[in-house]
């Protein structure tokens, strides 16, 4: 008699291959290690072969294991598609900070798919970075979030879709009375002897630390010990005003009591923001967001980088450049 495969059961297979570190695929499912060895254990009697080889100090995929992994895939996305189906309810948004602002994309793009879309219904949620936001969306707890895609490990970018949608222009958060905050801009050199805040601290969003490090790095510039984050406005002031550093952040946010933005220049680095979605996610709510960003980009360059501006080598990549 034929057995069946639950698709959790695959789930944390994939995790697994995709990190090759049962504690990393745990946490990324939200599930005990003990749990997902079991589950890992359950598929392998199932299939009757082993699909990881394993050792105290490594784990690899098998032969069997590396066969099963496209299948594996193609199953789970046809599981997504399914449930993808049907009527479709809310479209869950993920707007990555609880602190708002008049030019920050997602909070724009949001708006304007609101106005196109008067009957649908988009409902904002704040899960505080793309590393967090992305485990939701592959839960199916989630259904769209922005961020920095490039900074994602390349097994969870391989099973979500991704759309550039703006260049946004990097900044430093300054407290008023950093040395630096009556500048009006701030060149990347003047930063030398002054720790630079990448939100280090914070796992939720491990994509934007990974920029904050590359840009550190390309300059000589040293990064500030990594502290737990803030959330909210009235925290980051308190933050900012207890640690006394520069915080590495976008332009376009809102005010900070105490604290001034300050663009940083020569050169100008950038950050790439895009959609991110399940792959075959139907949602008159996604088309709205979609088509806002093809709007609002068009109209204002959002992906027209500048000349001699600074952006990754893998964030170029995405835009063809």
């Amino acid at each position: 008699m034929p057995h069946d495969l639950h698709p959790r059961l695959l789930r944390g297979f994939v995790a697994t291959a995709e990190t090759l570190h049962f504690g990393r695929a745990a946490g990324l499912l939200h599930v005990a290690q003990q749990a997902l060895s079991r589950d890992i254990r359950a598929l392998e009697r199932t299939l009757g072969h082993a699909l990881f080889d394993r050792t105290t100090r490594s784990v690899e995929l098998t032969p069997a294991g590396q066969r099963l992994l496209p299948l594996a895939h193609q199953l789970l996305a046809l599981q997504d598609e399914i449930l993808a189906g049907g009527d479709h309810g809310p479209l869950l948004v993920d707007l990555n900070s609880a602190v708002t602002g008049d030019d920050l994309t997602c909070d724009r793009l949001l708006a304007a798919a609101r106005a196109a879309l008067p009957g649908g219904e988009l409902l904002a949620r704040f899960h505080g970075g793309l590393a967090a936001a992305a485990t939701e969306l592959l839960a199916h707890r989630l259904d769209v979030s922005f961020g920095r895609y490039a900074g994602l490990p390349a097994g969870i970018r391989a099973r979500l879709v991704h759309s550039p949608v703006r260049l946004e222009r990097m900044a430093v958060l300054l407290p008023l009375a950093h040395p630096l905050a009556t500048r009006s801009e701030v060149p990347l050199a003047a930063l030398a002897g002054h720790p630079v805040d990448i939100c280090a601290g914070n796992p939720a969003t491990t994509e934007w630390t990974d920029l904050g490090r590359q840009l550190l790095l390309a300059h000589g510039l040293e990064a500030a010990a990594p502290y737990s984050p803030p959330v909210g406005a009235d925290e980051l002031a308190h933050y900012l005003d207890r640690h006394g550093e520069a915080m590495l952040t976008t332009t376009g946010g809102p005010e900070i009591p105490g604290a001034v933005t300050r663009p940083l220049v020569d050169p100008v680095p950038l950050s790439l923001v895009g959609l991110v979605h399940r792959p075959r996610e139907r949602n008159p709510g996604l088309d709205a967001l979609r088509s806002a960003a093809v709007e609002l980009g068009s109209r204002e360059g959002w992906l027209r980088r500048p000349p001699g501006s600074w952006l990754p080598r893998e964030d170029a990549e995405l835009l063809g450049a």
